[in-house]
């Protein structure tokens, strides 16, 4: 039986954090054993990425950040897909579209860096209104320099669009939930929806 791997990307402030464990909890809930996890991971790579992030730029950073992933892949994310667990992953490829080409890096390369990965079964996109997103992130701080200088108003969205159409384009199936009005449970379960939907989808065709 395999998995599914469900990744959560979106600008700062979307909420991606709470709503990766309320998915990963509702899918347990509903009897989907369930796995959250993040990126950077907690593993020695991703514990050097998060210590690095604001003095480590372009191209050093993504080779870190690609580096990383492929250890998470090995260590924590395929071993638990093989169990047959919807491995809910808060940050993963899109994130790296729109943060490294912040940095200045071209999409073209960074999607050969990342050639060898597992793409999503499932990649879930989250927005909101650019007010909101500001509100959000002074209320519970700023994590990293990407969010100490944001880019303008609505462009972080456009690019994590852009991204979306980027693994649509790679046959994964994407949807998008803007968080501006909703709670997080809400969000939870409209993930939860749809990672089940894509389960039984696998397995029909399985």
């Amino acid at each position: 039986m395999t998995g599914l791997l469900v990744t959560l990307d979106g600008p700062g402030g979307t909420g991606k954090t709470t709503t990766a464990i309320m998915a990963a909890a509702e899918l347990d809930r509903r009897g989907q054993p369930a796995h959250v996890t993040a990126e950077p991971s907690s593993g020695p790579i991703g514990t050097l990425v998060r210590s690095l992030v604001n003095e480590v730029t372009g191209h050093a950073l993504a080779c870190l950040v690609a580096a990383d992933r492929y250890h998470h892949l090995d260590t924590e994310i395929r071993p638990r897909l093989a169990a047959g667990h919807v491995v809910v992953c808060d940050r993963y490829l899109a994130s790296t579209l729109v943060l490294q080409q912040r940095d200045g890096l071209p999409q073209p390369w960074l999607l050969a860096l990342n050639e060898h990965i597992d793409l999503p079964g499932l990649a879930v996109i989250l927005t909101a209104e650019p007010g909101i997103l500001a509100a959000r992130l002074d209320q519970r701080g700023r994590h990293d320099r990407f969010e100490d200088e944001p880019a303008p108003p609505g462009a972080e969205d456009a690019m994590f669009a852009a991204a979306a159409d980027t693994l649509a384009g790679r046959g994964v199936p994407v949807i998008q939930v803007d968080t501006s009005r909703l709670a997080p449970r809400e969000v939870a379960a409209r993930i939860a929806d749809a990672a089940q939907e894509r389960c039984a989808s696998l397995t029909d065709h399985g």
